[in-house]
Formats: C-alpha cells, sequence, structure tokens
C-alpha cells in the first residue's frame, strides 16, 4: 500500500503543480519550457508505475474491504467507463461533444474514477480511484477559473463536428471493446465480464 501511496503523490502531486500557474511559470522561467516538458513526463511516468507497482502488490497481499458493492453497481460501472472512453475520444476530435463537455478529458477521469469506485469496496480501490476523482474535480474548477480569467467562451463549433462526434463514439467504443474483452485483463489482471475468469 505505501508504493500506492507515494505513486499517487508523485502523479497527482505532479499534476496538481500545472495548476499553480504561478508556481509552474516561475519554475518554466528558470529551466525552461522544454525542459520543464521532460521533468514533467518523467516524473509523472515515476508516478504511474510506482501506481502500477504498489496496486499490484496491494492485489497479492489481499483486498481490504471496505464496503460491498451491489451487483447493480458493476452493469452501471460498463456503462459510465464506456461514457469515458467516448468523452476521451472527443477530447481530440473538436464537435458537439467536447463543446457540451468543455474539458472532455477530465470528464473522462472523473466518470472513469467513479464507476471504479462503485464498483469496488476495496481500501486500494477506494484509494486510488478517489485519489482521482479528487484531483479530475479540483482540475476542473481550476479549468473554469481559468478559462473566465483568460475570457474564453464555449469552444467555437467546427465544420466537421458530425464526423468528429461519430469518430469520437466509434474510436471510444472500439477501445472500450478492447479493454472489455483483451486488455483489461491482459494489462490489470482482472476480467471485467463474469466467467470470463
Amino acid at each position: 500500500m505505501t508504493l500506492l501511496v507515494l505513486g499517487l503523490i508523485v502523479f497527482l502531486g505532479t499534476h496538481a503543480f500545472s495548476m499553480a500557474r504561478k508556481a509552474r511559470a516561475s519554475l518554466v522561467g528558470r529551466i525552461g519550457e522544454g525542459a520543464y516538458k521532460g521533468l514533467y513526463s518523467l516524473v509523472s511516468a515515476v508516478g504511474i508505475v510506482l501506481i502500477a507497482i504498489g496496486f499490484g502488490r496491494y492485489r497479492a497481499e489481499g483486498y481490504i474491504p471496505v464496503w460491498d458493492p451491489p451487483v447493480w453497481t458493476r452493469h452501471l460501472a460498463l456503462l459510465l467507463v464506456w461514457f469515458a472512453f467516448v468523452a476521451l475520444a472527443a477530447a481530440y476530435l473538436p464537435g458537439r461533444i467536447k463543446r457540451a463537455l468543455k474539458h472532455p478529458m477530465l470528464a473522462a477521469v472523473k466518470v472513469w474514477a467513479l464507476a471504479h469506485l462503485l464498483a469496488n469496496g476495496d481500501l486500494g480501490s477506494i484509494l486510488l480511484f478517489g485519489s482521482f476523482l479528487v484531483w479530475a474535480v479540483l482540475a476542473r474548477i481550476s479549468a473554469k477559473r481559468r478559462d473566465v480569467a483568460a475570457g474564453h467562451g464555449a469552444p467555437r463549433g467546427s465544420a466537421h463536428e458530425t464526423r468528429n462526434d461519430i469518430l469520437a463514439v466509434v474510436v471510444g467504443t472500439a477501445v472500450y471493446l478492447a479493454f472489455v474483452f483483451w486488455l483489461h485483463p491482459l494489462l490489470i489482471g482482472v476480467p471485467v465480464l463474469p466467467g470470463r475468469a
């Protein structure tokens, strides 16, 4: 559990630092934009590795149950995670979905984290997904304040909105299905669907 906590502090702490605009600007001024991005990526990668190893060790040592989620929460989680994948795809495909969500990547993280909190009642999962949910909410608040301060309104429409929205749904759904049937069991070691262990 210690490595998991350390990984969360490193990864989410790095991302939280980027919300402190004055401190970020000061560091960029001292070391340069390129060096900052490189350092940011390196520290984030270290955090992800620590989270993966820490959560893997936690699971290997045995779950610490906190509550027992009812079966329906797992079905709801499947639907929510599909939406999260579509929102993530929409972040790179400007259209009505992106405009409605404003910050689709943060929306994807919030929905993904909430879905996993609903479906998992153990301490490690609550710590992992709860931390990501709290960070995403704070990051969204920070982004909204920056948008207001900069006078940014809703993003303008694109000539390819309909095409991009369809692509976001198709790409998001394809990646979602790949995770459900193959990548989640392979990478995470946990089958998403019953009977696929």
